[in-house]
């Protein structure tokens, strides 16, 4: 397999984006990509996306996109999984460089989620459970994520201030994120105290519904050596794992076990061990989730993650930063964008040019990305060389 390069990143502004469409912002953030990698064609693309077909109903993005884009015929393809539609992308993107199938790959996400009512969305988003044994019941992604973590709070002593604790990291991260859709800081207080959705979980603990997309530029190492003038990100690790996609068939619902198993992946792949990872980006759509995360990537011990995040351990000075972006809690999730946009942050890290929310002597990043309720996961590690 050829070593690859991500040799360009590129993201708009995410929030409610009532005057652009799913093409605009997509063709948008690619040209950004585009740009900022300097390269005058691509060979392939990839296009993660959950729902377009609810969201807007457009289908058959492979075409449109290609088509608005103006790069037809190359070979496109739409990818989805879920909320881990964007990740899955870069998977398959990282395998047709790696394969020498293509050189140079475009891998995108996109979700426009604001063009329909909340009820419209929120039934978009409950595709990604059991509709048989999940959905048919009355249950929602906010309601499975409660009793995780009504669950981890029983058995761990996990404590509501906790959960807290991470919405207010992200928003502290997301408030030096220009292109952060809630830049706003929040205190414990307000989280605790905010609309209950479904307990323990407030508004506040939760991700929003969000329009945006984000890019990439993927190729391999020898071409992105005699191209690109920035510092070079490879990817040195690429795992992908599933789980049952209803949380009742699960024998532990306070963990992720499609995170453990793809991240022990990725950890094999690149000769890394938890402890050699600088910064992360994780899927935060519900700040139970990161705490489970951070446990599942062997970042803390198993039941420790709320404790971990109380003492400072992923704070942007901690040992461990984690959502340097804001994560989906303060940037904003549009989910088929989500996995993309966490590797623009860890690309923009390991180059430096992070500004204000800049990690000291960042050299490796790992972003996980998730579909559902943890029915799929996928994880990438990425070097600065």
């Amino acid at each position: 397999m050829r070593e690859v390069a991500i040799i360009g990143v590129g993201m708009n502004k995410w929030g409610e984006l009532w005057y652009k469409s799913l093409r605009d912002i997509f063709t948008e953030s690619a040209l950004l990509a585009i740009d900022d990698a300097g390269v005058d064609h691509i060979d392939s693309m990839y296009v993660g996306c959950m729902s377009s077909g609810l969201f807007v109903g457009q289908e058959h993005l492979s075409s449109l996109l290609a088509d608005y884009l103006g790069v037809c015929p190359i070979p496109s393809a739409r990818i989805e999984s879920a909320c881990a539609s964007g990740g899955l992308a870069l998977r398959i993107g990282f395998l047709d460089v790696a394969s020498g199938a293509s050189d140079i790959v475009l891998v995108g996400g996109v979700e426009k989620m604001t063009d329909v009512p909340v009820e419209g969305a929120t039934f978009a988003l409950s595709t990604a459970a059991d509709q048989e044994y999940e959905v048919y019941s009355g249950i929602t992604f906010p309601g499975l994520y409660a009793m995780m973590a009504q669950a981890h709070m029983h058995k761990y002593g996990t404590t509501r201030e906790q959960l807290a604790q991470v919405a207010v990291k992200n928003h502290h991260n997301g408030s030096m994120n220009p292109l952060a859709q809630f830049p706003q800081k929040v205190t414990v207080e307000n989280v605790i105290n905010s609309v209950m959705i479904a307990d323990p979980l407030r508004i506040l603990d939760c991700s929003p519904i969000t329009d945006g997309a984000a890019a990439v530029i993927l190729c391999p190492m020898d071409i992105a050596k005699k191209i690109c003038k920035k510092p070079l990100v490879k990817i040195t690790g690429s795992g992908n794992a599933t789980d049952t996609i209803a949380l009742h068939s699960r024998e532990d619902i306070t963990e992720i076990r499609s995170t453990k198993v793809a991240a022990e992946k990725a950890y094999k792949m690149a000769d890394k061990k938890p402890e050699d990872i600088d910064l992360a980006e994780v899927h935060d759509c519900f700040t139970i989730a990161e705490i489970c995360v951070i446990e599942a990537l062997g970042f803390v011990e198993k039941g420790k993650g709320g404790k971990a995040t109380e003492g400072g351990l992923t704070a942007l000075d901690g040992k461990i930063p984690v959502n340097t972006s804001g994560g989906l809690k303060s940037k904003g999730h549009p989910v088929g964008a989500t996995g993309i946009a966490q590797v623009c942050e860890i690309v923009k890290q390991l180059r430096g040019e992070a500004n204000d929310r800049q990690v000291k002597n960042a050299k490796v990043g790992l972003t996980q990305n998730m579909g559902g309720s943890g029915g799929s996961s996928v994880v990438h590690i990425m070097e600065v060389v």
